[in-house]
C-alpha cells in the first residue's frame, strides 16, 4: 500500500483510540522504506509522544517488570518505559519497532500487551495507539517468523514505495531539489534492493535522505563528493547522481523565468527534470514569502512551454501537492489546464 494511504490509516487508528475502536497495526516492508518515519509523522502531526520499544533488545522479564514482596505477597514494579498517563500524557503511540527481530520468547511476552492492552496489573492508557513494524524474512535482516498468535493480534499492511509520495515528502522536508530531480529522471532508483546480493549501501527512501545530507556536506569538496554519495546509495547510483549534479551547470536562469523573461527550455531531458524540480522549490518558497501569485503564474507559463507536455504536467502536479489548492486561484492556471487537458492524469 502507498505511504500516503498508510499515513491516513495510521492517523485514523490513532484517533480511534478515543472511541475505543483502535486495532494494533503491523507495518511490513524491506529496510529503508520509511515505516518508522510514517509512525513519527503521525505523532508529530498530533503533537503526541512516541515510545519506541525494540523488543529485539529485551529479555522477557524486561516487559513484565521486577517482582518485589509486600505484605506477604508478590507485586510487580512496572517498567518505566511503558506508557504512563501521568508521565507521558493521555495520548500517544506505543511503537514496537523491529518486532520481527525479537526472539519468540520475547514476542510471546508481548501478546497480552498488544491484544488486551495490559500486562498483569499494568494497563495501557486508553488514548494510546499500538503500532509495530518489521522486515520480512526475505529481506536479509535478523528476523524470526511471526508466530500465528502474535500475527492474529494485528491488522497487517505492506509498505510500498511510491515516487509521487516520496517527492511530496521530500519537498515538505527540504530535501535537496537535485535529489528530487534525479529521481524524477531515474524513478526506478528510488528503491533498488536485491536481497540475494545483500548489498551494504543501496538506494532507498532512507538512503536518499542520507545522499541529501552528503550533498550539503561535501559539495565544496569535489574530490570527496562521489565517494560520499556512493557510500549512501551504492556504487552505481552514486556515480549516476554525481554525474547528474555535475551537469546542472547548464541549467537555465531560474530568476529570469520568475521575472517572466523568455528563457529557452533545455534540450536535455535530465536538465528538464532539474528545472522542473527547482521551480517547484521556488514555488514553495514564494508561497511562504507572500508573493506566490506572481511566481506561480510565471511557473505555469513556463510549464506550458515544455515540448513534452507530460513534463509540464509533472511540474504542476508536484507544485499542487506542495502548495495545495491555492494554485487553482492563479490566473494562468486555467489557460495551462486547457492546453494540457488531453494529457492530464487523475489519481
Amino acid at each position: 500500500m502507498r505511504p500516503i494511504q498508510l499515513l491516513t490509516i495510521l492517523e485514523q487508528e490513532f484517533i480511534s483510540t478515543r472511541a475505543g475502536h483502535h486495532t494494533p497495526v503491523m507495518l511490513w516492508g524491506p529496510p529503508g522504506v520509511g515505516k518508522s518515519d510514517m509512525v513519527r509523522e503521525v505523532a508529530h502531526k498530533h503533537q503526541a509522544p512516541v515510545i519506541d520499544i525494540r523488543l529485539s533488545q529485551m529479555e522477557p522479564s524486561d516487559l513484565r517488570g521486577i517482582p518485589f514482596r509486600t505484605n506477604g505477597s508478590v507485586e510487580w514494579a512496572i517498567p518505566s518505559l511503558l506508557p504512563d498517563e501521568q508521565r507521558h500524557g493521555s495520548e500517544g503511540i506505543l511503537f514496537l519497532d523491529e518486532i520481527t527481530s525479537a526472539p519468540p520468547t520475547v514476542s510471546a511476552a508481548a501478546y497480552q500487551l498488544i491484544l488486551d492492552r495490559r500486562l498483569g496489573e499494568y494497563q495501557v492508557p486508553e488514548g494510546w495507539a499500538i503500532f509495530a513494524a518489521g522486515n520480512r524474512q526475505g529481506d536479509r535482516g535478523v528476523t524470526y517468523s511471526m508466530p500465528a498468535p502474535l500475527a492474529n493480534r494485528f491488522s497487517h499492511f505492506e509498505v510500498e514505495t511510491n515516487l509521487d509520495d516520496w517527492v511530496a515528502w521530500a519537498y515538505r522536508n527540504q530535501i535537496d531539489e537535485r535529489i528530487i530531480a534525479f529521481l524524477r529522471f531515474r524513478p526506478e532508483l528510488l528503491f533498488d534492493f536485491d536481497p540475494a546480493h545483500n548489498p551494504v549501501a543501496f538506494p532507498s527512501p532512507r538512503s536518499w535522505e542520507f545522499a541529501h545530507r552528503a550533498l550539503q556536506k561535501f559539495i565544496d569538496h569535489p574530490q570527496l563528493l562521489q565517494g560520499a554519495l556512493q557510500a549512501c546509495v551504492g556504487p552505481a547510483a552514486g556515480i549516476e547522481l554525481h554525474a547528474f549534479v555535475n551537469s546542472l551547470d547548464k541549467m537555465p536562469d531560474l530568476d529570469a523565468i520568475l521575472r517572466g523573461e523568455e528563457v529557452s527550455i533545455p534540450n536535455e531531458i535530465d536538465l528538464q527534470y532539474a528545472v522542473a524540480s527547482a521551480l517547484v522549490g521556488r514555488a514553495i518558497r514564494a508561497n511562504e514569502s507572500g508573493n506566490g501569485l506572481e511566481v506561480h503564474g510565471r511557473i505555469l507559463e513556463y510549464a506550458g512551454r515544455f515540448p513534452q507536455r507530460e513534463m509540464g504536467v509533472m511540474l504542476v502536479s508536484d507544485m499542487h501537492r506542495a502548495i495545495g489548492e491555492t494554485l487553482f486561484s492563479v490566473p494562468q492556471f486555467n489557460d495551462w489546464a486547457q492546453a494540457v487537458s488531453d494529457v492530464m492524469l487523475y489519481e
